[in-house]
Order: structure tokens, then C-alpha cells, then sequence
């Protein structure tokens, strides 16, 4: 859980907030509501590098569902084992 302190704490103990952001974001509110996010440059950048990841991973994984989607509608799909096997020996086969 990412540590949450008041608007007075920053004023009044900047470096107890300053401690919290060096490992992760610190969040500030302002008269009891989310109002800024604090962290440090370190923090900062491995949240934007893991981002960065989810969303090509995200990409990834739609373009996949996308063509397996795109196989089952043209009939390219097996519906046994035996089946799955006869197909992978077909395309060994075929490359060989």
C-alpha cells in the first residue's frame, strides 16, 4: 500500500514524507482528498519502465486472442489431442 500523508505533514515534516518517496509513491491529499503524488526520480522511472511492459504485454496478448479469434472463424482449429498431433507431424512434414 502506498503511504498516504496530509498536505500539513509535507509543510511541517518533509523529510518523514521524503523517506517514503525515496522506496515508492507517496500520495498528499489536501483537505482529506487525493491531490498530488510524490516519489523520487528512481521511483519514477521504474514505474513508468514497468508500464511501458504491461502495455506491450497487453498488445501482445489482444494481437494473439485477435488470431486465434481469426483461426477458429476460418476453421483452423483441432478439437482432440490425436488431432492436435496429426497436424504438428503435417507441418513437420511440410517444412522438412
Amino acid at each position: 500500500m502506498e503511504p498516504i500523508y496530509s498536505m500539513t505533514t509535507l509543510q511541517c515534516n518533509p523529510s518523514q514524507v521524503k523517506s517514503a518517496a525515496h522506496d515508492d509513491v507517496a500520495r498528499i491529499t489536501e483537505q482529506g482528498m487525493g491531490a498530488y503524488v510524490f516519489c523520487s526520480e528512481e521511483v519514477f522511472e521504474e514505474r513508468i519502465a514497468k508500464e511501458r511492459e504491461d502495455a506491450a504485454y497487453e498488445a501482445r496478448l489482444i494481437e494473439s486472442v485477435g488470431r486465434g479469434v481469426a483461426d477458429i472463424q476460418a476453421g483452423r482449429y483441432v478439437t482432440s489431442l490425436d488431432e492436435a498431433f496429426e497436424c504438428a507431424a503435417e507441418l513437420r512434414r511440410s517444412r522438412a
